[in-house]
């Protein structure tokens, strides 16, 4: 008998059929790829293996008796995985502030569910019940995914890399018979895309069955089969070297230009540096996160930021954006401007700016509309405004929408998107106000391969002024664009290169 088996699968989501006629069955000592365009359908089929989401109609069938929950994990790559971490996650500058780091779990309190209700002050005001997790456990798996020097970290000041290793060791701790991952790699450095291959490696040689929604450039060699995903079906069933055998080179779609003529040239462009930064420092008590980094960007140049997970990349930017608090004992210039001078308020500076984020992606409401959602770029709000949008800047939505193949999502909900699609809206929100500076944080998250490859190619067209300057972030040297001429590597918050 098959581990699981589906038996011609069909899956309803918001009103809108999103898996049809799956046929699927895995078994004993096989690990699963599935691979596919955004929005083909990856991340509802683990749902629903998970028993996250119900069938419409047709059968799945376990071979294990006990509870889903006892034998299967999905490792979410949100804080969805816990109610009370989810509670103490609220808004994507949190990390950056110092009085959330204090009170904040631990890495340890959160693997270990040595958690105190949200709210409490005192310490000895709540007695906590002892810990399902032993300390061998703990160590175990905080060593397999190179966590171990965390541990005793507030788990809200973690880069994006280290919280999704987090995420994962939260998954092994329950010991599943089955571990699903959905989109696993992305958002790890070097290192850190290494560790989670050996570490699945490991867990596949103890007796674990892995299924992984990921990109067909990052199925890993424990992986033995693949399942191609296209718009809900299933493509294609074959084992892993079939898969790579098969794969043909990606062509490079190039973006419309007559688009791109219309897209136009940044409004404010009156000023001679985008930002120099002087000896920044940040510091959480006694750890310091950035120490004495300068960097000066001109008008027109490209840059790509680069470093470990960890180094400060996110941090540096946060102080760039506005979204950081310790910008005020820092000594730096925006735009020509002094940090706090006259007529420079963090409106002034962000209304200059486009930027996009792993952290500004996982916070962002989700229960606003896809034109709501890029709208709201125009006043740097997070899905919700009230000003009333003018007839050039609603044309502006759905040439931006259109310019990043989101325009036939228009009026859904952000909620019923994919997590990739949901990546281009949000590059569609950074985009929508033309700003002279462009940030962008591991933008291509998410993205399928043939979307990185188009995304780039727009980014190379809208950076071909000298009037456009680029801040590009990303751990794949491949995903960079070809406009990017200046670099800049963070090592434990110190300029190395």
């Amino acid at each position: 008998m098959p581990l699981v088996s589906l038996q011609n699968v069909s899956v309803r989501k918001y009103d809108i059929q999103v898996l049809s006629g799956i046929d699927w069955d895995i078994e004993a000592g096989e690990n699963w790829a599935i691979v596919g365009p955004n929005g083909a359908g990856k991340t509802v089929l683990l749902d629903i293996i998970a028993g996250k989401w119900p069938v419409l109609s047709g059968k799945i069938s376990y071979a294990w008796n006990a509870p889903l929950r006892e034998t299967f994990e999905l490792a979410s790559n949100d804080y969805s995985f816990n109610r009370i971490v989810n509670a103490g996650a609220q808004y994507y500058q949190q990390r950056f502030h110092a009085y959330e780091a204090e009170r904040a779990p631990t890495l340890r309190a959160v693997l270990t569910d040595q958690l105190k209700p949200v709210g409490t002050v005192d310490d000895k005001s709540v007695e906590l019940k002892p810990s399902k997790v032993t300390e061998e456990e703990l160590s175990k798996v905080s060593e397999l995914l190179s966590l171990t020097h965390l541990l005793d970290h507030p788990f809200v000041t973690l880069s994006n890399g280290e919280t999704r290793r987090m995420l994962l060791a939260k998954s092994l701790l329950k010991k599943p018979k089955l571990l699903m991952l959905d989109n696993a790699f992305s958002g790890l450095d070097v290192h850190s895309r290494e560790v989670l291959r050996n570490a699945l490696s490991e867990l596949s040689k103890e007796g674990v069955t892995i299924i992984m929604a990921t990109t067909a450039t990052e199925i890993p060699t424990v992986i033995t089969h693949v399942l191609e995903m296209n718009e809900g079906k299933i493509v294609r069933k074959t084992n892993v070297s079939d898969f790579k055998a098969a794969t043909r080179e990606l062509t490079n779609p190039q973006p419309d230009a007559v688009k791109l003529t219309d897209f136009g040239l940044p409004e404010f462009t009156d000023f001679t540096n985008a930002f120099d930064l002087r000896n920044i420092k940040v510091k959480y008590g006694s750890e310091v996160i950035l120490d004495k980094v300068n960097w000066k960007v001109a008008k027109g140049e490209k840059w790509a930021l680069s470093g470990a997970n960890g180094s400060g990349k996110s941090t540096l930017l946060s102080i760039i954006t506005a979204d950081n608090p310790q910008r005020f004992a820092n000594d730096f210039d925006l735009f020509d401007k002094k940090r706090g001078g006259t007529g420079a308020s963090i409106w002034d500076i962000k209304q200059k700016i486009g930027h996009v984020s792993p952290e500004l992606h996982l916070y962002f409401p989700r229960n606003t509309t896809v034109f709501k959602t890029i709208a709201s770029g125009f006043f740097d709000a997070t899905g919700v405004f009230f000003k009333k949008l003018s007839e050039l800047q609603i044309q502006r939505v759905h040439q931006v929408a259109e310019l990043l193949h989101v325009g036939q999502l228009i009026e859904k909900d952000f909620s019923q998107l994919s997590k990739g699609q949901q990546r281009m809206v949000l590059l569609a929100r950074a985009l929508v106000k033309n700003p002279p500076l462009l940030i962008l944080d591991e933008p291509c998250q998410g993205l399928d391969s043939e979307a990185i490859e188009y995304f780039k190619s727009v980014v190379d067209a809208i950076c071909d002024t000298s009037d456009r300057t680029l801040i590009y972030v990303s751990h794949y040297p491949q995903e960079i664009p070809l406009c990017v001429t200046h670099f800049l590597k963070l090592e434990k918050g110190i300029v190395v290169q």
